[in-house]
């Protein structure tokens, strides 16, 4: 049965982590010497793309969108197929522990703007909170107002619907739908960020993260405080330590602690796992040795070319050009803020004001948007007003969700970039130590 059929996504949501997508590709790219120039030729030529509209920015949002910079929108669906609409292999699912194609949707559960500066500044990770209640481009479905995050299903579901209705080949309506999908997706994106250009798109699969971190495991993370979920499977004891793929699903995954720490988690706290990980991926990924095992090399251009989609323009050497840097830790990774919870039709949502949204969002990108307010004096207004904050629903996990086994933690120190909250900007250079 095709996984396209049921676009509505469960309310009991299970999420894929995108953050694999930029280390890998950037340390790909610019590694372009390790390997033999028909592999970089195969990749470039054979990963799926896209043919978007990529939004150019409004005017008044500042007049310096300097064209020599980059932004681009990493996108992580919580979809268990793969670009053609497939079953991952058996393996994978058993492996990561979130159900079978049966389970998940369309939804854009990761968000990430990577804004590379003209002359090689440090680059900017905005990460947008996947509940952040927000106008749908285009109103797909007929839906105005909802979580950013489903902007991609509704339009994909729109659109497939449509095509099917006039005759066109299922599986090529698919490929239209998703395109549809990631249109309005970028498009809601760019109008919630304030009429940001965004340049290009890289759309990973939760398959693509679990082979890219299969590729290169171990791989060294850091917790500030011992941690176990019954629903994510994590199982970690404090410190530095070295896990496997598998684990490092969980470790992206958990927002909450069910074990007798007492520690409290977030789907919050979950962001800040992605932005760490993303640091810890780069880490390994430079290190001597990666970019000239073949296998590897064979691996990760396989995973690219199956699991991930970019659109049209995206070219691989002259990105690697740009943003060569960001391997080398010339990041900062920040979360955008909310005002508080509320429950908009029957749904746990982020409420946020769009001013202090625009106005941070400027300051990161180094633009003046005309008529916003500082970040740190919001002004009035915006999707919603706060509400007092509350804890949403749990949902509930499989019982095919076992706790996985932690890793050994090493013999090192802890790292000296730590982080109790994640509001505080994360910077890259160092394994950093996180909740």
């Amino acid at each position: 049965m095709s996984h396209a059929a049921g676009l509505t996504p469960r309310k009991r949501l299970r999420r894929q982590i995108a953050l694999a997508v930029v280390s890998t590709l950037v340390l790909l790219t610019a590694g372009t010497g390790a390997f033999a120039l028909y592999v970089y030729q195969d990749l470039n030529n054979n990963i799926h793309r896209s043919p978007i509209s990529m939004p150019s920015g409004k005017p008044d949002f500042g007049t310096d969108q300097n064209t020599d910079e980059t932004n681009i929108l990493i996108m992580g669906l919580d979809s268990r197929v793969d670009q053609n609409g497939k079953p991952f292999p058996e393996e994978i699912y058993n492996a990561i522990h979130a159900g079978d194609q049966g389970d998940g949707g369309y939804n854009a559960n990761v968000m990430m703007l990577i804004h590379i500066p003209a002359g090689g500044g440090r680059a900017q990770g905005i990460s947008i909170p996947r509940d952040d209640y927000a106008e749908l481009a285009g109103h797909p479905n007929g839906v105005k107002m909802s979580k950013i995050k489903e902007a991609y299903g509704l339009a994909l579901d729109e659109k497939l619907r449509e095509l099917v209705r006039g005759g066109m080949n299922r599986d090529e309506a698919y490929q239209e739908a998703r395109t549809a999908g990631r249109q309005a997706q970028i498009n809601t994106v760019s109008n919630f960020l304030g009429g940001v250009r965004i340049d290009h798109f890289v759309e990973i699969t939760m398959a693509a993260f679990y082979q890219v971190a299969q590729a290169v495991a171990p791989i060294q993370v850091c917790l500030n405080q011992a941690t176990e979920d019954k629903y994510s499977g994590a199982n970690f004891p404090a410190g530095m330590q070295e896990i496997d793929a598998q684990q490092a699903m969980s470790f992206v995954r958990q927002r909450r602690d069910t074990g007798k720490s007492g520690l409290e988690l977030t789907d919050f706290d979950r962001t800040r796992r992605q932005q760490a990980f993303m640091v810890s991926l780069a880490y390994k990924l430079k290190q001597a040795g990666t970019f000239t095992n073949p296998a590897t090399i064979t691996s990760l251009v396989g995973t690219a070319k199956q699991y991930i989609a970019v659109d049209d323009g995206f070219e691989f050497l002259s990105f690697a050009q740009q943003a060569s840097s960001l391997a080398g830790g010339n990041i900062t990774f920040t979360t955008l803020p909310i005002t508080g919870y509320a429950k908009r039709d029957g749904k746990d949502v982020n409420l946020v004001d769009l001013d202090q949204i625009h106005a941070t969002v400027a300051q990161l990108l180094g633009t003046t948007p005309s008529g916003s307010a500082t970040p740190e004096t919001p002004a009035t207004g915006g999707a919603g007003t706060a509400e007092t904050p509350k804890t949403p629903e749990t949902p509930q996990a499989p019982a095919s969700e076992a706790p996985a086994t932690p890793g050994a933690p090493s013999s090192e120190a802890p790292a000296d970039n730590t982080y109790h909250d994640w509001k505080e900007p994360l910077q890259a250079g160092s394994i950093p130590c996180v909740n």
